[in-house]
């Protein structure tokens, strides 16, 4: 089987393409090329070019890259700027998975005749022709399931995704034996087109009008603080916001853009039983409305037991809000690895 490799610099990808070559497949590795500023983080830089083309060279295969450019920064930078100006509070590496890497990378894949494309993302995926399923990651604490929730049948059926039945350190086990200079290489942990240095505040601030604003006590309608940017507060945040009343710990029950201000409470206001949705993919067929199933809105965060109604999804439980334009993941209620779908936030 021909198979191209998305290499990121990584280790994970560094042996999901070793993996392939011991497997006997016809292997081709490529970067790809995202992000046309700076970039001292995430999977963007030159020296994650290179850490890709030298692990290419020493398993002998070729190794491209791939300029995304325009396509990343159409699909994922301008519409995670233009969210902040909303008030929400996108998942811009899930934006990258869902147009870049399972969108213009897999179709061009397909054009060059590659069978399937491979990444290095903890998670699995089983079946056969006629039904694929997308499965959490043996290593839990590693788990990207939750990154990949809006896959299809269309995608899944050309997606390897080799490192996703070994645990982390068995990865790094692997490239430590075949002598890989990404055996120990630090998991990347930000988003890829955002300097350390200027930070979210810094890169928004040179794209987006931000604006200060009032912090609102929801209880007695008092205004108790403020905020330099309300585009920068996310609904649930607690630290940053510097405000207390009573000795209580206040957390953002809502962001309100036009009028300048942040609503705040204490933590029992800080849960909900209930949130509205958009946008809904699904693995297989969609749930029928009143299906139960576990519902999960961060990559590492619990999956919480929940019933699907199609506008919305209702906990049995209340859990922390949770702040429009994340992505939540849909796990099955009965084989709680299954992703079935998943849909974001409103």
């Amino acid at each position: 089987m021909r198979v191209l490799v998305a290499m990121s610099g990584g280790v994970d990808s560094s042996v999901a393409a070793s993996m392939l070559v011991d497997a006997g497949h016809e292997v081709v590795g490529a970067t790809l090329k995202l992000w046309g500023g700076q970039s001292d983080s995430g999977c963007c830089s030159v020296a994650d070019v290179d850490d890709a083309r030298r692990v290419a060279d020493q398993i002998g295969i070729a190794h491209h890259v791939f300029n995304f450019t325009d396509d990343f920064d159409a699909s994922v930078v301008a519409p995670y700027v233009a969210d902040h100006g909303l008030g929400r509070t996108p998942n811009p590496c899930i934006e990258c998975n869902r147009h870049i890497k399972f969108g213009t990378l897999l179709e061009r894949a397909r054009r060059l005749g590659f069978d399937a494309l491979a990444t290095g993302h903890h998670a699995r995926v089983d079946g056969g022709a006629l039904r694929w399923r997308l499965r959490r990651g043996a290593d839990r604490a590693k788990d990207q399931s939750y990154v990949l929730s809006m896959l299809t049948q269309a995608e899944l059926a050309q997606v390897l995704l080799p490192v996703g039945a070994l645990t982390k350190t068995d990865v790094r086990a692997h490239a430590a034996l075949m002598g890989m200079r990404t055996a120990d290489k630090p998991d990347s942990q930000d988003v890829c087109f955002i300097q350390s240095a200027e930070g979210r505040r810094g890169f928004l601030g040179d794209r987006l009008n931000m604006h200060a604003g009032q912090i609102i006590d929801a209880d007695s309608g008092a205004v108790v603080g403020a905020v330099p940017a309300v585009e920068l507060v996310t609904v649930g945040q607690r630290r940053g916001l510097g405000v207390a009343v009573d000795g209580r710990r206040l957390y953002a029950l809502e962001v309100d853009i036009d009028a300048r201000r942040v609503v705040v409470g204490p933590a029992e206001a800080a849960l909900t039983e209930k949130v509205a949705v958009g946008r809904p993919t699904w693995v297989e067929a969609p749930l029928a409305s009143g299906a139960a199933v576990l519902a999960q809105s961060s990559a590492h965060g619990r999956a919480s037991a929940c019933r699907w109604w199609g506008d919305s999804v209702v906990f049995d439980q209340p859990v922390a809000l949770v702040a429009p334009g994340q992505t939540i993941a849909l796990y099955d209620g009965g084989d709680t690895d299954a992703v079935v779908g998943s849909a974001v936030a409103a």
